[in-house]
């Protein structure tokens, strides 16, 4: 379990049921929730060329959107934030800055060699030797870049993982 999170009991029981036609009664804002419950939603966070392979992932050929993942500008309505490219220390506060912003539960994947390690400019100066340093990693996608699969790939295990972003919700139960 991560941090925070909920668990949604979905098999149905005997007791669950209004009538013998079988079904819920519910409002239909709890049940978007519930739909939305194993969808992630990304903030992108692109510093530099894995930003790049980040957007193949969302474009046609990989379509993200299919998965339920559903990129957002805005950190208030993301739950999940990709750091993709190579932080440096102006770039810092304004990192740490938009993840305060995110809504609980909220979770970091690190792309790319830069943003977890500081990759190949980890002796610069200017550069935070991994985001990790900034705010806390729940998955990091090795590579420079990686590609638009591993990607996929990382996003995967997360959710497997943690059964993905979880958005409370419950449904009316007859009879509560």
């Amino acid at each position: 379990m991560l941090r925070g999170q909920a668990q949604i009991d979905l098999e149905p029981s005997p007791g669950d049921f209004t009538s013998d036609e079988g079904f819920w009664i519910t409002s239909l804002d709890k049940l978007i929730n519930w739909a939305r419950t194993g969808s992630m939603w990304p903030m992108t966070f692109g510093l530099a060329c894995c930003a790049v392979e980040m957007m193949h992932a969302g474009a046609s050929r990989y379509d993200l959107d299919r998965f339920g993942v559903v990129f957002r500008a805005s950190p208030r309505q993301a739950d999940v934030m990709i750091v993709a490219g190579t932080l440096v220390n102006k770039m810092a506060p304004a990192l740490r800055k938009v993840y305060d912003q995110m809504a609980e539960p909220r979770w970091v994947i690190s792309m790319g060699s830069c943003a977890n390690g500081g990759g190949y400019y980890h002796y610069a100066y200017s550069v935070v030797r991994g985001c990790d340093r900034i705010v806390p990693v729940d998955v990091y996608v090795p590579g420079c870049p990686p590609t638009a699969e591993a990607l996929i790939y990382g996003s995967f295990n997360f959710r497997r993982r943690s059964d993905g972003p979880i958005r409370s919700c419950e449904l009316d139960r007859p009879g509560q």
